[in-house]
């Protein structure tokens, strides 16, 4: 998704560049492509100083100058033509899987490395071969021939590789559209965002108790309307510390902020364009540190398999046992990071992440309302809060009570 900076944000921060170009089809073919472009003109280069020299290597054929022509020429073609047939079919699975399993799982075809470096490698092979195209001229056209045989044999090759990374492609898209590839996928999503919020060990510098906060604070605000994606925690907390103040994050990451409304407060002299520029905003949500997106993209698959046009409960089955292998260690006893510290034990920046019980209870809440009429899926809602119930600490230990209550009674009334 594309992630635009607020106006008057001195510095675009790394991070939203690096996400910019996590999600796009351009970076690779560009670098890949600009890569083709230098290496072809090296090794035109090396033909001319090699025949320069008279030096010819053995087992590399002589070529004419149209048999040359030829071969580069259906190497080009046909590299753009498999390019452009190979973006058709990712489009085609784009819309595909939108319309399916919802709109918000495009990202991840967006973001797959693999489908970025099919792309490019096509591309690339296309522009390698019109660069060595031109270096090719016969007697008539100058007053020697010339037809760099090396450079040739390298598009030979590549043609080959190509033809490998084209089948490498069909299967791999074949693989990615199964409904487990992308359960998975989303779970690796929301295990990276709990990770966050939920660290196993906080730390030296993160704590699991807020300290008391004291003071005036001024309010941060945002300077344009959009999410809140992704926050440098790290960085923000070096900021405060060589500053000596305090931040607390008001809008946290999923937060969707309009021009003046807040986005953090800051206790003490700082340089407020510094600090908001740590935040990343854009126009849509992401799961690299919204926690309650990476959960609902998981949940959104199982809820449109039950839906009546796809009458898939299995579906909302699997997505339950990845739920609940990336939350029971959470509800086992890890809590969310309230504050994050200096070196000395001050609290720096002061944060608010989404509660365990919150997010469990969005999802039995689901359950409740889609999966009233399957009980197969009532069984794995059932099986899931029973999981998270045998798991739970002494303050967690009666959490679910009601909702098991609930899920088994309306089992009971479903089963015929």
């Amino acid at each position: 998704m594309a992630c635009r900076r607020p106006r008057g944000d001195p510095v675009t921060p790394v991070r939203t560049i690096a996400l910019r170009v996590r999600e796009s089809f351009w970076f690779w073919p560009t670098i890949l492509g600009i890569t083709a472009i230098i290496v072809a003109q090296l090794l035109v280069a090396l033909d001319e100083a090699l025949q320069a020299g008279g030096t010819r290597i053995a087992f590399l054929d002589v070529l004419s100058a149209s048999g040359g022509r030829s071969i580069l020429t259906t190497i080009g073609t046909s590299m753009l033509t498999v390019a452009g047939t190979s973006f058709s079919i990712t489009i085609s699975v784009l819309a595909t899987t939108s319309s399916t399993y919802g709109p918000r799982l495009v990202r991840n075809f967006m973001a797959d490395r693999a489908n970025q470096l099919v792309l490019a490698a096509f591309t690339s092979t296309f522009l390698y071969a019109i660069v060595v195209l031109r270096s090719v001229h016969t007697a008539v056209e100058d007053t020697t021939a010339f037809v760099p045989v090396v450079a040739v044999h390298v598009a030979v090759l590549l043609g080959v590789v190509d033809v490998a990374v084209l089948v490498f492609f069909i299967h791999h898209i074949a693989s990615s559209v199964q409904v487990t590839s992308l359960l998975t996928q989303v779970e690796a999503d929301l295990i990276a965002a709990l990770d966050v919020a939920f660290p196993e060990a906080p730390g030296h510098h993160r704590s699991t108790v807020s300290a008391v906060m004291t003071g005036d604070w001024v309010t941060i605000p945002a300077r344009s309307a959009g999410y809140v994606q992704s926050i440098g925690w790290d960085r923000l907390r070096r900021l405060a510390e060589h500053k000596d103040v305090a931040v607390e994050v008001v809008a946290m990451p999923g937060t969707h902020v309009l021009p003046g409304e807040t986005v953090m407060k800051v206790r003490g002299e700082a340089d407020h364009d510094a600090l908001i520029a740590q935040v990343t905003f854009g126009s849509a949500r992401t799961p690299y540190q919204d926690v309650r997106f990476a959960l609902q993209q998981l949940i959104e698959i199982g809820v449109r398999g039950l839906a009546s046009g796809t009458n898939d409960p299995y579906t909302a089955v699997s997505a339950l046992d990845l739920a609940a292998a990336a939350l029971v260690p959470i509800w086992r006893g890890r809590d969310p990071i309230t504050v994050h510290r200096d070196d000395d034990g001050h609290g720096r920046v002061y944060c608010c992440w989404t509660p365990i019980e919150t997010l469990v209870d969005e999802i039995l809440e689901s359950v409740a309302i889609y999966a009233i009429d399957h009980p197969e899926v009532l069984r794995a809602a059932l099986h899931f809060a029973e999981r998270l119930n045998a798991a739970a600490p002494p303050h967690r230990a009666h959490v679910l009570t009601g909702r098991i209550e609930l899920i088994a009674a309306a089992l009971e009334r479903a089963t015929p």
